[in-house]
This record gives structure tokens, C-alpha cells and sequence, in this order.
């Protein structure tokens, strides 16, 4: 069986430290944020590859946090680049396109925007077609819940038909609420990182919601190292699903969505 973590981050050596001072206070850490040892914990939790997300906090950081993620071996990684809400569309394609990658992180929460801002939604058209956009949707410790919120995330679905989006955090991290009257259902697709563990989750509700949603829909992420991908992967095998809908969540639904962007690049 083919394994995609749709949802991990590293950064480059010198940053490491840094950047993983700047995640949520309130949740553990599981790695370094360093490629050699994300490389290291998915051989040992039986991953093939791993989509590596590139978030520049501020616009002058897009061009060299994609440069990072563009630069990793395409074999293990799929780099997903960085955008910006106070750069132009094109400024922010242009490194996407030159580095080939096939897709973009959006994190308003560190990012400072919210989903609706308007430059945002100017880049989010500009990619469709071109480019997938994986999306934070819900909250973060102190971080302002109103930046991007489950409803916000139907209105960027609803706007932009032909934009492939992956809703992070099943929708709505510590938003389920929100998430299941907004989200599931809408043609989008989800993963399943819930940091510290999706453990933690009642089963029987993330099943319900996956049965809901459309298993061919939902993608298997860890948030690493905010969370163990071995763990993780474990939690999704505990939901009970059907080994068709086990296999595609776990990686086949990923590999469909990739080569529909990945055999030009």
C-alpha cells in the first residue's frame, strides 16, 4: 500500500530552531522541522513520500520558501510553495512555475491575513486550474479564530469552481462544529492532520464525517513534527474503514490528485 503525508513541514538547517519557536505554544513537538530527520521518521513509519509545505510569514520570504521546498528530492517530496496575500498574483506564481512545483500552503494564522482578504483571492483565481491550494481552516491557541474560518473556506470553494483545495484539519482545526455545517460535503478535499494526535477525536464522529464527506475525498497528513506520522497513521487505521476507503485515504487519493499535476512538471 502506497502512504502520502499530505501535511508535514521542515525547514533548512540554519531556521529550524527558529521557526518551530514560532509554532503553537500549547502543542508538543515531535521532530526537529529538519529534512534528515522528517526523511528518517518516514522510513520509520513506512511513508513514501510527504508533501513538504513552505510558509513564508512575511511577502519578501515567498521566492526563497519555495526556492527550499522546490529544492528537495522530488522522489520523497512534494514541495508545496508559499504565497502571500500582499503580493501580486503573478509574483506569487512565478516561483511556483519556476521551480515546478504543484501547489501552495495558505496559513492566515502566521501569515497575518484573513481567507477572504482580497489579494488573496486574486492569487487563489490566478492558480486555478494550475496550481492546488492547501489551506489552514480553524483555530490556533491565541491566534484569532476569524482569519480563517470553516464558512470562509465554503466561499473560496463556491468562488473559485476550478481550484483544487485541501482543507487542512478536516476542515476546521478545533472548529468541528463549524467544519461539518460548512465544509464536509462541499467538492473539496481534506486531511486528516489534527495535531497533537487525531487520536484524541472520537472515532466514531471522524468516521461519520468521512463516510459524509466521501472516503475518495480525504487524505492522510500528519502535521509533522507537530505530530508522529506513525501515530497517525495508526489513529486513521483505527476509524474502521472499508480497505478500499483505507487505501485511498491512506495514499491512493493523493497519487490521483498528483498526476493530474505533476506529469508536466
Amino acid at each position: 500500500m502506497t502512504i502520502i503525508d499530505v501535511h508535514t513541514h521542515a525547514w533548512p538547517d540554519a531556521v529550524a530552531e527558529r521557526a518551530l519557536a514560532g509554532s503553537f505554544k500549547d502543542l508538543h513537538v515531535f521532530g526537529d522541522g529538519r529534512v534528515d530527520t522528517l526523511v528518517q521518521t518516514l522510513d520509520e513509519a513506512g511513508i513514501d513520500r510527504a508533501v513538504c509545505l513552505a510558509v513564508a510569514n512575511t511577502p519578501d520570504r515567498v521566492p526563497a520558501a519555495t526556492r527550499f521546498v522546490g529544492s528537495l528530492d522530488r522522489d520523497r517530496f512534494i514541495g508545496f510553495g508559499s504565497v502571500h496575500a500582499d503580493l501580486p498574483a503573478d509574483e506569487n506564481l512565478a516561483p511556483l512555475r519556476e521551480h515546478g512545483l504543484c501547489g501552495a500552503k495558505i496559513h492566515p494564522l502566521f501569515q497575518h491575513y484573513g481567507l477572504d482578504d482580497p489579494g488573496l483571492l486574486r492569487t487563489l483565481d490566478a492558480m486555478q486550474g494550475e496550481f492546488i491550494a492547501l489551506i489552514h481552516v480553524g483555530a490556533g491557541n491565541e491566534h484569532a479564530r476569524d482569519l480563517c474560518t470553516p464558512a470562509m473556506l465554503r466561499d473560496i470553494v463556491e468562488r473559485f469552481p476550478g481550484l483544487d483545495v485541501i482543507a487542512c484539519h478536516f476542515g476546521g482545526y478545533r472548529m468541528l462544529d463549524e467544519a461539518e455545517q460548512d465544509v464536509i460535503g462541499l467538492p473539496v478535499y481534506l486531511d486528516t492532520a489534527w495535531p497533537p494526535t487525531l487520536g484524541g477525536v472520537e472515532a466514531e464522529r471522524i468516521r461519520a464525517i468521512i463516510e459524509r464527506h466521501g472516503p475518495e475525498r480525504v487524505l492522510f497528513g500528519s502535521d509533522w513534527p507537530m505530530a508522529s506520522p506513525a501515530a497517525e497513521i495508526e489513529s486513521v487505521r483505527a476509524l474502521g474503514l472499508d480497505d478500499e476507503g483505507l487505501a485511498g485515504v491512506l495514499g491512493t487519493n493523493m497519487q490521483r490528485l498528483l498526476e493530474r499535476y505533476e506529469k508536466d512538471r
